[in-house]
């Protein structure tokens, strides 16, 4: 075994630091005895914290329509081939409703920016979710707001907000976005999530185009800096409708490696195997969880719209109802020595 860059994992385990030069070290091994060394070494950390439990996080897809214009999503304003939908109030609570009775703890209410989902209206479902699972979690996924939106949403109710950053560095950032979106707003927009109280997760796809290693390494110095309680990292995938049609999508193995380095060097971090990781891969989340991952997202949308919410080509489960994905799920992760745990699976340091 190559003994330096295991001293060097060993290194980042004590210190939580990790240089640029390590970083690029992990990502180009070629030695398999040491990348297994590696994602022991996270499993080893994260079982220190959590033991062998995996969190669900029931997942619903409220509305793909979206203001913005991403050049790698779907669900961009300028894909005149998606079908547009939006689920009412009544389906929202419904799918909660069910997602209770399969055990979830936690519901995300995911979807583009769209303007018809008004405060008011969010604010609506929150508090009338809070109302009806006083002992669930919820999380929002739905974009860039104001301080005054995010206040309000924390108020209602909503514990956790996802806001993945998709990189660090401002010239990357704009090769992904139109020039009116801007890095600067999507960082202000999670400081101003952290200070409300929200518990924060960030994140970014990896081998996303153009994507370089130095942005990969600038992505963890603003994660140290910023100290969410959730980092979602998942393969690029290419959707067909998209200015990124050509690109090849990013590696599994760099993904898995990025995993557990994270876990390494955010101990408590909540750190999903995604289900990006699981369409590139069929068994990328085992895999995910083998490097350090220790939540799932399963989807409790109505199957009837599972594929109009296609944010990348070929994702799976969209045809398969929640409680049969459930079961499924639970079997996979007992397979590989972990097991679901039916609680709110807060961040150990914001437990509620």
């Amino acid at each position: 075994m190559n003994n330096y860059l295991k001293t060097q994992i060993n290194e980042i385990k004590k210190t939580k630091t990790i240089s640029k030069a390590q970083l690029e070290c992990i990502l180009l091994c070629e030695d398999e005895e040491i990348i297994e060394y590696l994602y022991s070494t996270a499993r080893e950390v994260s079982d220190r914290i959590f033991g062998k439990a995996v969190y669900l996080r029931g997942l619903i897809e409220f509305t793909n329509f979206c203001k913005n214009n991403c050049y790698y999503c779907g669900i961009r304003q300028g894909n005149l081939n998606a079908d547009r939908y939006r689920l009412t109030e009544e389906e929202i609570l419904s799918c909660c409703d069910n997602g209770e009775k399969l055990g979830f703890k936690t519901f995300v209410l995911q979807g583009g920016e769209d303007p018809y989902f008004t405060d008011e209206r969010i604010c609506s479902i929150v508090e009338k979710i809070k109302d009806n699972h006083p002992s669930c979690a919820v999380t929002l996924s739905i974009g860039e707001k104001p301080y005054e939106s995010y206040k309000k949403y924390f108020d209602a109710g909503a514990d956790r907000y996802l806001l993945r950053h998709e990189t660090a560095n401002p010239t990357h950032y704009s090769k992904l976005h139109p020039e009116t979106m801007i890095l600067d707003n999507r960082k202000r927009c999670l400081y101003d999530l952290k200070n409300i109280g929200f518990q924060v997760g960030c994140g970014i796809m990896v081998g996303s185009p153009y994507q370089e290693i130095d942005h990969i390494y600038e992505d963890i110095v603003f994660m140290q800096d910023l100290e969410p309680h959730m980092i979602g990292i998942g393969p690029f995938i290419a959707h067909k409708d998209t200015p990124f049609k050509e690109w090849s999508n990013g590696s599994v193995e760099r993904t898995l490696r990025i995993l557990a380095v994270l876990r390494i060097l955010f101990p408590k971090v909540l750190l999903p195997a995604t289900t990006a990781l699981g369409t590139a891969d069929t068994m990328g989340r085992e895999k995910g969880i083998l490097a350090g991952a220790n939540v799932l997202m399963p989807n409790l949308s109505p199957v009837n719209v599972r594929k109009k919410y296609l944010l990348y080509d070929g994702k799976i489960c969209t045809g398969e109802e929640a409680a049969e994905c459930n079961r499924c799920l639970r079997k996979r992760i007992e397979k590989i020595g972990y097991y679901i745990d039916d609680s709110r699976g807060d961040h150990p340091d914001k437990s509620a």
